[in-house]
């Protein structure tokens, strides 16, 4: 049996939990090749400066069958860097799932990919895919034909262990979850900003809100730039 190749886009930036959640899923197919892809194949540093190498760049890659980019702060320069761009867009044509989780959302948006999709993002950023033509949706995870997206950070888990549902059966998945004993107990419920009081929600809006003003007004731009606005 030929490998189900997943491509993982990397970039100065990346918040590593985004990449690692989905990928400890997605390599627990029988059958998957993980691929970290970097523009150059360099090694780049995370959003908390850890680094991680990639095994691939944008020119040695193999043609994936799921394309998968993260979120973090480094997807504010990635919405406007067209070699990541025409990447995504070319290797989108090819692949058989197109996927994000976080504000990865973004970067798929700047490529085109999420025009007349519905879509999810990390909450603080849904405003953002609007220029780009997609529909947002407030769910941890959204399946959209073959487009899936997944919330903010830790929803990447739960994104991961869908793909395997999908690709391998419920069986399989449970296996996987079972394998990662993901059996979510968080101490607090505040995980959402439905549930979070009130004051914190404020307090991270605030923390937050130069970097989202600065993405939908790039999201504007690009959208700008494409005439899809």
């Amino acid at each position: 049996m030929s490998s189900f190749v997943v491509a993982m886009l990397v970039f100065d930036g990346l918040t590593h939990l985004d990449l690692a959640g989905p990928m400890d899923a997605l390599a627990r197919m029988p059958d998957a090749k993980v691929e970290l892809v970097s523009q150059n194949g360099e090694t780049v540093k995370s959003d908390l400066g850890f680094a991680v190498p990639a095994t691939h760049s944008f020119a040695s890659a193999t043609a994936p069958d799921l394309i998968f980019v993260g979120g973090g702060s480094g997807v504010n320069a990635l919405m406007e860097h067209a070699e990541t761009l025409a990447y995504l867009a070319g290797t989108a044509d090819r692949a058989a799932w197109v996927t994000s989780v976080c504000t990865g959302a973004l970067v798929l948006g700047a490529a085109g990919l999420l025009r007349g999709y519905r879509a999810t993002t990390h909450w603080t950023a849904m405003e953002a895919l609007v220029p780009f033509g997609a529909r947002p949706v407030d769910q941890r995870v959204v399946i959209d034909r073959n487009r899936i997206t997944g919330g903010g950070v830790t929803a990447g888990i739960e994104f991961g262990l869908e793909i395997v549902r999908l690709l391998h059966g419920s069986d399989a998945a449970q296996a996987a979850q079972l394998g990662m004993e993901y059996n979510p107990a968080p101490p607090f419920k505040s995980g959402s900003p439905r549930d979070a009081q009130p004051e914190i929600v404020s307090r991270i809006r605030k923390r937050t809100a130069a970097i989202t003003a600065e993405r939908i007004e790039i999201a504007k731009r690009v959208a700008s730039s494409h005439g899809w606005s």
